[in-house]
């Protein structure tokens, strides 16, 4: 195949505390490139120990094929990772983890799949996952609600390790609120995906940098910013327990009319008090949460704030606001 006709590979890769991995990660992507025209791009996500000057050392290892942003803080994962896709710029994008659990000759399968199949997307499903028990726990829940909410097909795995095609890229990069959620993002706008089963490693270095807070907020943003349905499920909540309660006032009626003898207590009381307050104060804070991120939008909060670049062909990066 002609090299000037050749498609050409960016590979995103979210960097937190990877001091010990991201220098042989990279080498090891670029010894044996996937495509000729390989290039990554690492986005340091606020990471407390040397990861900073050991992506500076990758840049200057290989010059102009691999492209350094900085943030200016931790913001996320998901922020992370669209700051990288707005960054790339090949016909095709893998976003991979920075501990090795994803290994990199999987990359090639990968890509193959997804230009072969003409798919936006190819996810990838693990053999065997690696994952510590709370995360196996999060990605479980977080697979049956996405199928609930994001009209996912039930048998795909949301996985990390993906490829995507430019034209996907660039219609998700077109989202600019603070709060992304990639895989809602890719569900949203296509349903031209494909899947590869491939091996999922043990953590080389370092622990996740998700904690059981991090899991939640990830997944109130794909509760609230991808789908309406928890304001439609509050509102048949509602009808429910209205019905409950008229239900509950026949049912007082007749015994009256019957002349049935009721002790009176306060067990039943205090039990629908507490069912009802509780209800209440779930749906109140479901509006609170939509209100919330409604704020943050219209105050301009940014996605991502880029402190510095280095590297790669000088395509100017700055902070995405809404």
């Amino acid at each position: 195949m002609n090299p000037e006709t050749s498609p050409t590979l960016t590979i995103v890769i979210p960097v937190y505390n990877a001091e010990a991995t991201i220098g042989r990660l990279v080498r090891a992507l670029l010894a044996d490139p996937p495509l000729p025209g390989t290039d990554i791009v690492l986005v340091n996500d606020g990471s407390r120990d040397r990861s900073h000057e050991a992506c500076l050392e990758c840049c200057e290892a290989f010059p102009g094929r691999v492209t350094y942003l900085r943030l200016a803080r931790n913001f996320g994962e998901h922020n992370a990772v669209m700051a990288g896709l707005r960054q790339s710029g090949g016909d095709w994008v893998v976003v991979m983890d920075d501990d090795f659990q994803n290994p990199p000759e999987e990359i090639a399968r990968l890509v193959a799949a997804a230009r072969d199949g003409g798919f936006d997307v190819v996810y990838t499903a693990f053999r065997e996952k690696r994952h510590g028990r709370l995360r196996n726990l999060g990605s479980a829940f977080n697979d049956k609600v996405a199928t609930l909410l994001l009209d996912k097909p039930p048998r795909l795995y949301l996985s990390s390790f993906k490829c995507l095609s430019r034209f996907l890229v660039d219609r998700i990069v077109d989202y600019t609120g603070p709060a992304p959620y990639v895989d809602g993002l890719i569900l949203r706008a296509t349903n031209n995906i494909g899947q590869v089963e491939v091996e999922h490693r043990d953590r080389e270095a370092g622990q996740s940098g998700y904690t059981l807070w991090k899991l939640i907020r990830l997944w109130l943003t794909m509760f609230v910013n991808f789908s309406v349905a928890p304001l439609r499920l509050s509102a048949f909540l509602g009808l429910a327990m209205g019905a409950f309660g008229l239900l509950m006032a026949v049912w007082s009626l007749a015994e009256k009319a019957l002349g049935v003898y009721v002790p009176s207590g306060w067990t039943m009381l205090y039990i629908t008090v507490i069912i009802f307050s509780g209800v209440q104060l779930v749906m109140l804070g479901l509006l609170g949460e939509y209100v919330g991120r409604s704020l943050m939008e219209i105050n301009r909060t940014p996605q991502a704030v880029v402190r510095e670049i280095h590297g790669g062909d000088g395509r100017p990066s700055k902070e995405v606001r809404p």
